[in-house]
């Protein structure tokens, strides 16, 4: 961070906060395809705090919220008593940083994720880190439209089921890029359709990675970019998806301990039986944001290693979607 942005930051957090801010160390935290994330340590009127500083990368999807939005839903959040950083302040002037930036409180623990699987497979799961993770689920479900001030979340869907498939159709037709398998398992999930469920808000990426753990408890439920209002258990099955157990197959449950810990936790508005639908649907969900995530690099638009190598995971995926098709099939034989 050069002198003059270090310098224009600190009078717009002192302004910010209503007393004088002195930032220290900056350094730039690991990980974040698309949102960059600074620890930044702080005195505040001579009191040392920890804070990490959001801001956006060069490039970003289309379908991430902007970080003014993302800042609104982690206020809902903390309110509605999820375990997230709270929320200090938002800057929707480009000008300071360079891009639009929200501030949160640092905490404590890890995200890295196959630390967090190895860890898990070690002890041979985490049953009450998943309970956990269903507790936190389960308040987040608790927020529900109509709310003015996630209006920007736009109207929920009448049916999120036929929603997704639609919204997954258009970027795959968009891309232009022939990808059998995913549009396979699409007309699957047109064959066993879902009761539709009244929408409440979804995380959209609860997932190892984007949990802050430390001693067998989450610390913190991080990175709010894809939220919308959908069906509950679309959340349930992204985390129990196969491409997000790290190579734990056996612990369902984001690879750190059982499902059924999981749906402990979340309580008996669990349904097990739409889990299948909403974790073929995960698995589609990733395939394609990694296609998005090889074009930007392709395109010339970000060039990043983490984001051509993300592509390269299609055909595990493809695997993964094969075998979850005619499972579901089977299941309704």
């Amino acid at each position: 961070m050069d002198e003059a942005r270090r310098s224009a930051l600190n009078a717009w957090l002192s302004a910010a906060a209503g007393a004088r801010v002195e930032i220290g160390a900056a350094s730039l935290l690991s990980g974040g395809a698309i949102q960059q994330n600074w620890a930044i340590s702080v005195t505040r009127n001579g009191i040392a705090e920890e804070w990490v500083l959001r801001t956006d990368n060069a490039a970003t999807l289309a379908v991430s919220l902007s970080r003014t939005e993302e800042y609104a839903l982690l206020v809902a959040a903390f309110a509605a008593g999820v375990t997230v950083p709270e929320p200090l302040f938002c800057c929707e002037d480009a000008s300071i940083t360079g891009a639009p930036f929200f501030v949160m409180r640092r905490v404590c623990g890890t995200a890295t994720a196959f630390r967090l699987a190895k860890q898990a497979a070690a002890e041979g799961g985490d049953a009450a880190l998943v309970r956990h993770a269903g507790r936190e689920m389960a308040r987040i479900h608790s927020i529900v439209p109509p709310r003015e001030d996630l209006a920007f979340l736009g109207a929920p869907p009448a049916d999120a089921g036929v929603a997704f498939i639609r919204a997954m159709r258009a970027r795959l037709d968009a891309a232009g890029t022939p990808r059998p398998v995913l549009e396979w398992g699409l007309s699957a999930l047109e064959r066993h359709p879902l009761a539709p469920r009244p929408s409440v808000l979804c995380h959209n990426d609860f997932r190892t990675g984007n949990l802050m753990v430390q001693d067998h408890a989450i610390t913190a439920v991080l990175d709010w970019e894809f939220a919308a209002w959908g069906d509950p258990h679309a959340d349930l099955g992204w985390l129990c998806a196969p491409c997000w157990r790290f190579g734990n197959l056996a612990l369902e449950a984001g690879g750190l301990g059982p499902r059924d810990a999981l749906l402990e936790g979340y309580g008996p508005a669990a349904d097990p039986s739409r889990l299948p639908f909403w974790e073929l649907a995960a698995s589609i969900r990733w395939a394609v944001i990694a296609a998005d995530q090889g074009a930007r690099h392709l395109s010339g638009q970000e060039r990043g290693l983490e984001l051509a190598l993300t592509a390269h995971i299609i055909p595990e995926l493809e695997l993964d979607i094969i075998g979850q098709v005619e499972a579901l099939d089977a299941g309704s034989a």
